[in-house]
């Protein structure tokens, strides 16, 4: 079993060398991450121009000014001799609950595992709000992931019966023993995010940043923010065909179609 680890936190991030010790007895681990913090990077893949890949350590290689995306896709389509078998992204500084999803790196480069048919696990700790020294469990994350990992090795045909399927996994900032459990969830969302931040560089001129993500709105039981908040590992599977199924017979009869 070859897993291939990767994040848009950067590959010195503390979450995927957590989940590199995890899962290191569970096969052969690769980790192709950016170079630096890719958050909110989403699906995006660079055309333009070349990339570089540098080699940190073994086993460990880092793309420079490569999205998530990029990485997964250069680790499954030659970078290396072989090709991994299945793709854990995280364990991420922070969760992707609702539409986060949307943005987030770290589900872009499971995403991008599933895209090229492989299983896709996405690992989210839920930091938000914490500042500085504060501390993160990160090796509560990493041991989720390696339950769904395992999960996936030894029961293959769970994700058999639908390719598009991406695990999206967000757990508690909390230690391993007051996780009350593990809850199958779906996707709430949240308000609109606040306003944009205006500030002016040292020459006096705009500069802004985008505000802060909006509060849960359809955050209720089953969903994923419900499950998180209560203190349950929340996973959620996601498919990438956003086709609005319901709206197929309704738009041919608008368009005349």
């Amino acid at each position: 079993m070859r897993i291939l680890l990767s994040n848009d936190d950067g590959y010195r991030a503390r979450g995927i060398h957590a989940l590199r010790e995890t899962l290191k007895d569970l096969g052969d681990i690769t980790i192709v991450a950016p170079d630096r913090n890719r958050s909110g990077a989403s699906n995006s893949l660079t055309l333009e121009m070349p990339l570089r890949v540098e080699q940190a350590d073994a086993d460990v290689y880092f793309v420079q000014g490569g999205t998530p995306t990029d990485c997964v896709h250069l680790a499954i389509s030659g970078l290396f001799p072989f090709e991994p078998d299945m793709v854990v992204s995280g364990v991420n500084d922070g969760s992707n609950l609702g539409d986060d999803v949307l943005y987030s790196g770290t589900v872009a480069a499971a995403t991008e595992g599933r895209f090229l048919g492989k299983p896709a696990v996405a690992v989210s700790l839920h930091t938000d709000g914490l500042r500085g020294d504060a501390v993160r469990h990160f090796a509560t994350g990493a041991h989720f992931g390696r339950i769904i990992a395992e999960r996936l090795v030894k029961t293959p045909l769970v994700l058999a019966m639908s390719r598009a399927t991406i695990l999206n996994v967000n757990v508690p900032n909390l230690p391993l023993d007051d996780i009350k459990g593990i809850r199958v969830t779906r996707l709430g969302n949240r308000h609109r995010s606040e306003a944009v931040l205006r500030a002016e560089d040292p020459r006096g001129r705009p500069v802004y940043w985008v505000g802060p993500a909006g509060a849960g709105q359809d955050a209720g039981p089953g969903t994923d923010f419900d499950a998180v908040a209560n203190g349950y590992v929340s996973v959620t599977p996601l498919t990438v065909d956003l086709t609005d199924r319901d709206a197929l017979d309704p738009l041919r009869d608008w368009l005349g179609a």
